[in-house]
């Protein structure tokens, strides 16, 4: 297989508090590779520093081989990388079709067409409509985007990081504040998108976690303590012991 993702080294402290303390990790193509750990594990901060919102201290990230590790946050966007975030961050006053078609258009580059809607223009309106069919929304296309559910919103997402059409997805706890029906209907939406992107996922629900993984690494005050297949995870005692417990 074939890195994506390379993370060598990777320290980020903030005073006294190491977030990443040299943070070594490979992502390869097409797998959908976890990151689990308790809370204030770094896994935000990891996130952060691999799409540029942070810069690290040492260390660096390299994408298919490119040394990424001072480049931009839309320079990193342009090459394929898109991030999802714990807090949504879709434009409620605007139509469920409105933020795809918004977000297709940011992928073309700028239109020129400062008077027309993103939706308006027909291939821009046909290509959103089929993403949001593909994550289950077809039928709330028409819909303002603040009368969605949350759960409706997390697929929202999912649908404008697929509108980005993006090698590596980073996403930033998906599941978070989700109820069991709606874990449920991500975890499809997730396993049926798996293997076609390159997938990161920073996730505290461990049943998504060990249901959708090809691969896992547990975080603990900033370092990788283990990184293997999910059954390899689940039995490991240093896992046990720093984050899952002994059930």
């Amino acid at each position: 297989m074939t890195a994506v993702l390379e993370i060598s080294g990777l320290n980020k402290s903030f005073g006294g508090i190491k977030a990443t303390d040299d943070l070594t990790l490979g992502v390869e193509a097409g797998e959908l590779h976890a990151v689990i750990g308790p809370n204030g594990a770094g896994k935000t901060t990891l996130i952060s520093q691999l799409t540029g919102m942070q810069k690290p201290d040492s260390g660096s990230v390299r994408f298919k081989g490119r040394d990424i590790t001072a480049m931009a946050p839309y320079k990193r966007a342009h090459l394929g990388i898109t991030r999802s975030f714990q807090i949504t961050s879709l434009i409620l006053g605007m139509s469920v079709l409105d933020n795809i078609a918004l977000a297709l258009q940011a992928r073309e580059g700028h239109s020129f067409r400062f008077i027309r809607p993103a939706h308006a223009l027909t291939h821009l309106r046909a290509e959103a409509l089929a993403l949001l069919d593909r994550v289950g929304l077809a039928d709330k296309a028409d819909q303002p985007t603040v009368a969605l559910s949350h759960g409706e919103h997390r697929h929202m997402e999912i649908a404008i990081a697929l509108a980005s059409k993006a090698e590596l997805m980073l996403l930033d706890e998906p599941m978070a504040g989700l109820g069991i029906e709606e874990s449920a209907q991500m975890v499809e939406l997730l396993r049926g998108i798996k293997g076609r992107h390159t997938i990161l996922l920073i996730e505290h629900d461990m049943d998504a976690v060990f249901a959708l993984a090809d691969r896992i690494s547990v975080l603990v005050y900033g370092h990788i303590i283990a990184t293997g297949r999910p059954d390899e995870i689940r039995g490991n005692e240093a896992v046990q012991h720093a984050y899952l417990g002994e059930e």
